[in-house]
């Protein structure tokens, strides 16, 4: 076993300016820091921006005259089985690569290494080396691993625990006590919802069939079922566990039920809701996972730069959100990331300066500097009323959650109309079919076009793994895509095809596409005359607006994704 030499440690900073990554006076300043905050040289340096995580590991690597490596290079998970997961995840030394008898551990920091070198000695006869890692991505890779246990071995030990609220709004942990011939069912239920979690699912789903009890999670907007049919005596004790979690009635089996629980799992709290429905085969439950530290990226990663938009549509999306006052309205079914473009869009615009306050159901994101307030409909919280309180507290700009009701639409177009920057969501299926939508709540098309900057339809499209494959693509299929197989021939097409990395689906996540239509005077006069919506479309389209169609279209393009998955979320266009 080779020694570790600390003397030859080389010095942090010099290494820093040595590589580019900071100037002499940075490196004075952030060491000036670094004695009065006695924290790591190399954590300051990643909160200023000056140095990423990877590139904090390449400093790392450099200082202890080691090599560097990306843990998501890792091509043998065969080797984790190696250690046991215990092991590892207390330990934080994961098995790397392996050739000709050499093992080679990725870790963070060398002393990890060198601590438990000698209990790896003893477990495996191998030689052994070792290369510095991402400490975020490391974390991130043994959280996975540690969470990501077979549904059928999970431990009575990993129970969830179950927060509740008090009536002075404080969160006590109250473990439910079973009998022993429960704990299979909560066995059930909790590991499914660790399973979940760890996929990155959205929502599971507990289906009673003629083949018995089957449980899909949604992953990326598709569904996937994660089991074989469970016999469907598990079907009452598994729902009556999630009304048990939720509070709700588990006398009641006639009527849907909704509710909410929160889990602390790993030290974090996380929010769930779930919908209970009547269903021919029992009772059909939904929950919706809202897990904020997974929603939530980085700091500095959460802006509209990070929707992956051309530089035009950017620009136009930039400006709409500087604006001094007026509406910020985006439209989509559930689960087609408006939100989280809100709260890209809240990022940019937060400053020091201004007051940001928030009404949402719920509070998806946590945004450091924003008033978020959640709705509370059975305190008597509910959106309209909780904005006419937000108006008091003097805010410069207001998110809205949603626009459900007549009265909260009158209160936030009311509120654009008198200084206020209002950012909000409505359910429609396009942007033009937004003024349909206020009018069957009550507003009249004047009231709603003076408020509106602009309307924004968002849809999500997986994006293709890097596993992809060529794929032609015959005449008649584009034809049937609305297409023009002369254009469009030539462009090279893929398919999905599965690796280890995306879970075998073939994609591995989703980015967004917009429908960016900008209110001038003459729409405006349009929406008043209620004009059809082909001729919206065609005066549109003649001032540069990118269609929800054209632009998965373009997405399929650039080879981004399927011309499948654009079928799937975006109308075929047989206009051309």
């Amino acid at each position: 076993m080779a020694q570790f030499d600390l003397k030859k440690k080389k010095k942090f900073g010099e290494l820093a300016v040595d590589f580019g990554f900071m100037t002499e006076d940075q490196k004075t300043t952030l060491l000036a820091r670094k004695n009065i905050s006695s924290r790591m040289l190399g954590q300051l340096c990643v909160e200023e921006g000056l140095i990423n995580d990877e590139q904090l590991a390449q400093l790392i690597a450099e200082q202890f005259s080691c090599k560097y490596a990306r843990i998501d290079s890792m091509n043998e998970p065969e080797l984790l089985k190696l250690l046991s997961i215990d092991f590892i995840v207390k330990n934080r030394v994961v098995p790397f690569s392996f050739s000709e008898n050499h093992l080679i551990f990725a870790v963070a920091d060398p002393i990890d290494y060198f601590r438990v070198i000698e209990d790896i000695e003893i477990l495996l006869q191998y030689d052994f080396s070792f290369v510095i890692v991402s400490e975020k991505k490391i974390g991130k890779f043994i959280q996975k691993l540690d969470t990501s246990r077979d549904l059928t071995s999970v431990s009575e030990e990993m129970r969830l625990s179950v927060v509740k609220k008090s009536d002075q709004g404080d969160y006590e942990i109250s473990f439910e006590k079973v009998d022993s011939e429960e704990s299979p069912v909560v066995k059930l239920v909790d590991s499914t919802i660790l399973d979940a979690i760890n996929k990155m699912a959205s929502d599971i789903h507990f289906e009673g069939t003629a083949q018995g009890l089957i449980i899909r999670y949604r992953i990326n907007g598709m569904l996937h079922q994660i089991t074989d049919p469970l016999d469907m005596g598990n079907m009452n004790p598994v729902i009556s566990r999630l009304k048990v979690m939720s509070e709700l009635d588990i006398s009641e089996k006639r009527i849907p039920q909704d509710g909410r629980f929160k889990l602390k799992i790993k030290e974090r709290f996380i929010d769930f809701r779930i919908s209970v429905l009547p269903a021919i085969f029992g009772e059909d439950a939904v929950i919706r996972i809202l897990d904020q530290q997974r929603m939530v990226p980085e700091k500095g990663e959460l802006d509209l730069g990070g929707m992956g938009l051309n530089k035009k549509e950017l620009f136009r999306l930039r400006r709409q959100i500087k604006a001094p006052y007026g509406m910020f309205l985006m439209t989509g079914p559930t689960g087609s990331g408006k939100t989280t473009t809100l709260y890209r869009a809240l990022s940019e615009v937060k400053t020091s300066d201004t007051k940001i306050i928030t009404i949402e159901d719920p509070v998806e994101y946590q945004l450091e500097g924003i008033t978020q307030i959640p709705v509370n409909e059975k305190k008597g919280l509910t959106f309209s009323s909780g904005l006419r309180s937000v108006l008091r507290h003097d805010p410069d700009k207001i998110l809205v959650g949603e626009i459900r009701d007549r009265e909260t639409a009158q209160i936030a177009l009311q509120s654009a109309l008198t200084g206020h920057l209002v950012f909000t969501t409505v359910h429609a299926n396009s942007s033009f079919e937004v003024i349909n939508r206020f009018i069957h709540m009550g507003i009249e098309p004047y009231n709603l076009v003076s408020a509106l900057n602009c309307i924004i339809a968002q849809r999500l499209i997986r994006v293709l793994c890097d596993c992809k494959i060529q794929k032609k693509i015959s005449a008649e299929i584009l034809v049937e895509a609305g297409l023009n197989p002369e254009k469009f021939r030539s462009i090279i097409h893929y398919d999905a095809y599965g690796c280890e990395n995306c879970n075998g689906t073939g994609y591995k996540g989703r980015k967004a596409i917009i429908e960016h239509v900008e209110l001038d005077g003459d729409l405006r006069e349009m929406f008043i005359k209620r004009l059809s919506t082909s001729v919206l479309t065609k005066y549109a389209r003649g001032k540069g607006v990118v269609f929800l169609r054209d632009a998965a279209i373009n997405e399929v393009i650039k080879g981004t994704t399927t011309l499948e998955e654009a079928n799937r979320v975006t109308f075929i266009n047989q206009e051309g």
